[in-house]
């Protein structure tokens, strides 16, 4: 592969940067139930703001990674697309050695909307295909008691895209195992993958096996919590990182709380996309691939009570729509 990087940081060494690129060049990939590889950490920018995500992206290619996870309600594609397109001219990485993922937001779930959603943020990003397509919710804002347009229809103008070659693989994002396995019935491409909140405080152990079961892989998202959505959301994510445990274990692997919690979600089997615009964390993100947490270490972590969804959803619940509460939301007893 054709590097050029140089570190970001003038307290890089030489041997850590160096180290960094070869965790980059031997990133372990998750095979899909289309066969595609993608590489099984990726940096995430959710949240990232306007004049720090191109710096964000560019800083994560230099220093190895291979993954770059976008959404058009992010309000940033645009500036991804910028570091994207200066990149490829660089030379520091090319088209088919970066898997680019972006999601459709709810507002065009119409079957006439989905390409033209999908062309949007091809434009933005400035790229001809996207690597992998997510519905970024199932949910489309509509008052009624059936969700419209139906998931059945949005999914088969996804398949659409698919077959066009504008996506190369196609998933959900936030889908309970009911959503999941409620295509079987329809979908002649199964989603590839369902992005969903995984950490320790929210392992969904259930929608992993089922998820299995199905073919369908699960990439974790807010990883670390999403403590920086706690004021937005309204949630308790700050504490995951504070867990006594994970300081502890920290403590033990001479890592930090957020690298024990990568490594966790890596370990799991499930890829995984933290956020950070910083990059003495973009470089330390990536430090999870030459070392492992014990068996004991792991355990641990799978069993820590209760469990607590961050990103919960109450915003799209309405008395006159398809999802009363959260619980109809995420298909889960009251």
């Amino acid at each position: 592969r054709n590097y050029r990087a140089k570190p970001h940081s003038a307290t890089a060494s030489l041997n850590t940067f160096v180290s960094l690129l070869a965790m980059g060049a031997n990133m372990p990939e998750v095979v899909l139930n289309d066969g595609r590889k993608m590489p099984q950490v990726g940096l995430g920018t959710w949240k990232s703001k306007p004049g720090e995500v191109k710096n964000a992206v560019k800083t994560a290619i230099e220093y190895g990674y291979r993954h770059i996870d976008c959404a058009a309600v992010y309000k940033n594609e645009a500036e991804v697309g910028e570091a994207l397109s200066e990149l490829f001219a660089e030379g520091a990485v090319t088209r088919a050695e970066l898997w680019v993922t972006s999601k459709l937001w709810n507002d065009f779930h119409a079957s006439e909307d989905v390409p033209k959603a999908c062309e949007q943020t091809l434009n933005d990003l400035k790229l001809d295909y996207l690597d992998l397509y997510l519905i970024h919710w199932p949910v489309t804002g509509n008052t009624g008691p059936a969700l419209s347009p139906s998931i059945e229809e949005t999914w088969k103008a996804m398949e659409a895209l698919c077959t066009s070659g504008k996506c190369k693989s196609i998933g959900v994002s936030n889908f309970s195992m009911k959503k999941l396995a409620a295509m079987k019935s329809y979908a002649k491409i199964f989603p590839a993958v369902n992005q969903v909140e995984l950490h320790p405080l929210l392992r969904q152990d259930a929608l992993l096996q089922a998820a299995a079961e199905l073919g369908c892989h699960l990439t974790a998202y807010s990883p670390l919590g999403s403590p920086d959505s706690s004021s937005m959301i309204g949630h308790d994510g700050a504490k995951l990182m504070e867990l006594p445990l994970i300081q502890q274990i920290g403590q033990a692997v001479g890592k930090s709380a957020a690298q024990v919690l990568i490594r966790w979600a890596v370990q799991r089997g499930t890829s995984v996309v933290p956020k950070s615009v910083t990059p003495s964390r973009i470089e330390t993100n990536l430090d999870v691939l030459e070392w492992s947490l014990s068996d004991e270490q792991m355990a641990a972590l799978s069993y820590i009570e209760p469990q607590v969804r961050m990103l919960h959803g109450k915003f799209w619940c309405k008395a006159d729509g398809p999802y009363k509460t959260v619980q109809d939301l995420w298909d889960e007893a009251e």
